[in-house]
Parts: C-alpha cells; structure tokens; sequence
C-alpha cells in the first residue's frame, strides 16, 4: 500500500507504517503540533508515517456532539500539514460525494467501519484513484473483507488496505482477535488501529468511552502477530479533545511507545 505514497518516507527501512494524528482537526495550531511531533518521533525510529484527521465527524452519538470546523476549513489544514512537511495525509469519508472533494486534498481515503459495505461509497472512493483504506465493520468476519477489497479492485484501482478496528462484543465493548490479521493479509495490506480497538461504545451518557491504558498491550501483540501498519490517534490532552478524547493516546507517550515496537519487529524480522 505505501509504495504508491510517493511522499512517504523510510519506505524502504522493513519497519511497520504509522497510520497518526487526531480524532478530528480542532485547529491549524494543534494539526501542527501534533503532525511536528510524530515526524519527529517516527524519522527516530525510521517509521514511514502518514498523517491523519477527519474534516467531519458523522457518525457522533448525540446532535450536539463535536462534528467539526466545517470540511472546507479542516480539508485546508490537512493539506497544510501534508505540503509544510512532505508527507503523505488521509480522511475518513462519509457520504458519496465526499470521494472527489476529500481527494483534491489528501492521499488516502479512509472507509469507515460501519460503511465498509456500502458499495457506492467504496467504488466512489475507488474512482478516485488514490490509495483506499477499508475499515473492517465491528461485524464482519475477517474473511469477508476480501469482497470489500474486491470492490475496490473492480473499480480499477489496486491501492487498497484493511484497517482492522476489533469486533462488537456484546453491547458496549470490543476485541480484537488477532487471528484475522493473517486471514486479511491474503487479500491487502492489514493496518492494526490501536485506539479504535479500545472503545467502549454505546455508554449510557451518550459519549463512547475507552480502555487507553492497554494501547501498548493491543499494539505490541499487533505488532508481534505481522500487522503491516498501526493507527494509532493522539493528542497533546486527550481530557481536552473534541472526539474521542477516551481512548486517544496522549501524544507525549508515543516516542516510548513507538521505541518498544521497532525493537519487537526487528527481533520478529
């Protein structure tokens, strides 16, 4: 997947890719800080990075959830980030149209988990041309991602990856089962997202909670089973953001933690 990032960097240093950045873009300012830090961190460990956003929150719990600055607004700064700093950047998209807007302005368009099967929106994406991004629905078998995948490739684009986000386990929780990460490597290359994969949805209050103390946990036994990439959101505070604040990684723990798992896939390699 990332060889077809021509702005990527360490393409070539055999390490596993980071998929990072924010829940949402709250500002410029924080984009910024966020995206200067991790190139930082990830060019120490020689770590290819792609730098992530979303311009819109859609799939918010409560009407007065955070759902943005506005797309125009957000889409700006993400591109802001990609040119100041030369690498490559990715949103999720929500509604069909947002397949030709979110392209003029990233590298790689995200599907999220609960639109995987939403062919128009998938082939949309596709259409695009850029490198596509499927997340695996909270219920869906690793095995049925291949017909996701497939879509992708019908619609004459090979640039495709599996973002692997743990599955629906009863009501308000999820695992990952770590046995479908070689299942889905048959078909694309498999990024681990570490910090989805820790919510706790459907809280009584509206507000999805999360489990953030067992980031290194999943991401250390992702790594360790050959996951291909990890995504991973942080922030400076995550008390303080705008979405999804309970289950981010604060950013100031990523260099220990991206230094614990270049060690584990150089011993793996």
């Amino acid at each position: 997947m990332i060889q077809h990032l021509h702005n990527i960097q360490h393409k070539n240093s055999n390490n596993f890719f980071l998929i990072a950045g924010p829940c949402a873009i709250e500002s410029e300012e924080m984009a910024f800080e966020i995206a200067e830090k991790v190139i930082a961190i990830t060019n120490k460990y020689e770590i290819p990075y792609i730098f992530k956003g979303s311009f819109k929150k859609a799939n918010r719990s409560r009407v007065d959830s955070f759902t943005g600055i506005g797309d125009l607004k957000a889409l700006e700064i993400i591109k802001k980030v990609g040119q100041h700093f030369n690498i490559p950047t990715t949103t999720d998209i929500h509604e069909n149209e947002h397949a030709a807007l979110a392209a003029q302005y990233v590298d790689v368009l995200q599907i999220p988990a609960f639109l995987v099967r939403q062919t128009d929106l998938v082939v949309a994406a596709a259409k695009t041309g850029k490198v596509v991004t499927l997340k695996k629905g909270q219920f869906l078998s690793p095995e049925s991602m291949q017909f996701a995948v497939q879509k992708v490739k019908d619609s004459g684009n090979d640039k495709v990856g599996i973002i692997e986000r743990g599955n629906s386990f009863g009501y308000t929780d999820l695992v990952v089962d770590f046995r479908g990460i070689p299942t889905m490597q048959k078909y694309a290359p498999v990024i681990l997202d570490i910090t989805h994969s820790l919510q706790q949805p459907n809280q009584e209050s509206g507000v999805t909670g999360g489990r953030p103390e067992l980031i290194e946990t999943i991401a250390k036994a992702g790594i360790a089973v050959g996951a291909d990439g990890l995504f991973i959101e942080t922030h400076p505070d995550p008390s303080c953001a705008k979405s999804d604040g309970a289950n981010m990684l604060k950013l100031d723990l990523l260099d220990d933690l991206l230094g614990k798992l270049t060690k584990i896939r150089k011993a793996i390699n």
